[in-house]
């Protein structure tokens, strides 16, 4: 059984390359195109998340920064 889950992807062009990182979990990938690199990310969720215990607890972390 499957149900859709949310992540952000933080997008960079790198030469020819676009390379979408998932800000929430160590996911990438690139692509030649925009809509390339993101279909790229989502197979690599698919791979990532293949094998995983999903039993995992997620928790939101705050921490205090220096003001610049």
């Amino acid at each position: 059984m499957t149900h859709p889950v949310r992540f952000r992807a933080a997008i960079t062009r790198e030469g020819q390359w676009y390379v979408a990182r998932c800000l929430e979990v160590d996911v990438a990938s690139q692509g030649e195109s925009l809509d390339q690199a993101l279909d790229n990310l989502r197979e690599a969720f698919e791979l990532y998340f293949e094998d995983m215990d999903l039993t995992a607890i997620l928790a939101p972390v705050t921490v205090e920064l220096p003001q610049p």
